[in-house]
């Protein structure tokens, strides 16, 4: 059984030793007592250190495989190390044997060299998976390899050369969102988001920035915009939440609680609070200003030496956030409560946490490279909230991808 404590909890756990096979399940020891998967090993990286981080924790990884015998997890290898490109692995969810499946796409496919960063699962089909280039939104196929346009900007490429990054697509898959970058020199300045709604009649929507712009995000209902960028250049990032349908815009400013990571569920985000009093405290924001709860506390670090740096949601439901759970990880070099694990908590202001396993990353191995953000563990959960997807180096020259299946919450 998993770890079940309150937020306040100063227990320490060591790092345990985990023996770990060439491929598929085994057993993390106690006080865990969970069970793990290794997705990957040297072979499938050419023998480098070619896997990719998985990207940030909102972007789905595992399909929706609600219902189905297996799932898929779809991995970022890179070609230029050696790897075969974006490839997929199939998961027999009774046996949690793992089969490799190859690459997404054929060596002569430009999108064999990408990165995978950015690309996502559909939440509710198990074959689709959202691709994309900087010009392009597509659905993959994953099955029948069927490539299909959902966005395309080539023909406003007149105005000026573009590129859109940072997709997002609301569940029911007909809403979707992305940050536009001007390609005018080696910054690729932010200028603003453009909504896409399949359905409408005039579907694409341009709305300009107004301070820095970091990123925009769809939320899972589809119904509401979170744009992050500083509006007053001071203090940090400050949120523009907008209604799609009407624009009607509420800005809430980084000193008050604004998001800097964070992701969404239904109407909500549960986001990250650097101005609040308790130690990295995460908090839920209702999209409409009307709706409660607001700004209520839901996790926060025992200590001001120990951070949650990534939470995923992918696992939201419609409705509001009582009842729902939200999952993160971090890592650090820091000994302390919670550091380099992998936890859940609800959404209830409970301040309860569940930790599920160790992440195994040891930042000062050479797996991930030199950078100790590209080695944080960037955990994923799937949409139905039984596996967590995350990649770790386990202290070695690599990174490798690893599952946790998730005890009933």
């Amino acid at each position: 059984m998993p770890i079940h404590e309150a937020c306040t909890s100063t227990d320490v756990r060591p790092r345990p030793t985990v023996r770990l096979p060439d491929r598929g399940p085994f057993r993390f020891p106690a006080p865990y007592d969970t069970t793990g998967i290794r997705l990957t090993n040297e072979q499938d990286m050419g023998g480098v250190d070619a896997l990719w981080p998985t990207g940030y924790a909102y972007w789905q990884a595992i399909n929706a495989h609600a219902g189905q015998p297996e799932l898929y997890v779809f991995l970022g290898i890179d070609r230029t190390r050696g790897g075969a490109g974006p490839s997929l692995y199939h998961v027999d969810k009774q046996t949690l044997a793992v089969t490799p499946m190859g690459p997404l796409f054929p060596a002569d496919h430009p999108l064999s060299w990408a990165t995978g960063e950015g690309w996502y699962w559909s939440a509710t089909d198990p074959a689709i998976l959202y691709v994309s280039d900087d010009e392009h939104l597509y659905r993959y196929d994953v099955w029948t390899h069927a490539l299909t346009v959902v966005v395309d900007i080539t023909a406003c490429q007149w105005m000026g050369k573009f590129a859109l990054r940072q997709w997002h697509t609301a569940r029911t898959g007909t809403v979707h969102s992305a940050t536009l970058k001007a390609v005018t020199d080696a910054a690729w300045p932010a200028i603003g988001t453009l909504v896409h709604r399949e359905a409408a009649p005039q579907p694409s929507r341009f709305i300009p920035k107004r301070g820095d712009l970091d990123e925009s995000q769809v939320d899972a209902s589809g119904e509401w915009l979170l744009i992050k960028e500083n509006l007053d250049a001071a203090d940090g990032e400050d949120n523009r939440i907008l209604r799609v349908a009407d624009g009607t815009e509420r800005v809430l400013m980084d000193r008050e609680g604004a998001a800097g990571h964070s992701d969404n569920g239904f109407g909500y985000m549960v986001a990250a609070d650097n101005w609040n009093d308790l130690p990295y405290a995460w908090r839920v924001w209702m999209f409409d200003a009307a709706a409660e709860p607001q700004g209520r506390v839901v996790y926060h670090s025992p200590t001001w030496e120990v951070e949650l740096n990534h939470v995923s949601h992918c696992n939201a439901r419609r409705g509001a956030p009582e009842g729902q759970w939200i999952f993160g990880s971090g890592a650090t070099r820091t000994v302390g409560p919670r550091a380099n694990e992998l936890v859940a908590f609800p959404l209830d202001g409970s301040l309860r946490v569940t930790v599920f396993a160790p992440t195994l990353v040891d930042l000062d191995a050479a797996g991930g490279g030199s950078d100790d953000y590209a080695k944080m563990p960037k955990a994923n959960v799937d949409p139905s909230g039984e596996f967590l997807l995350w990649t770790s180096n386990h202290g070695s020259a690599r990174l490798d991808a690893f599952l946790v299946q998730v005890p009933r919450l």
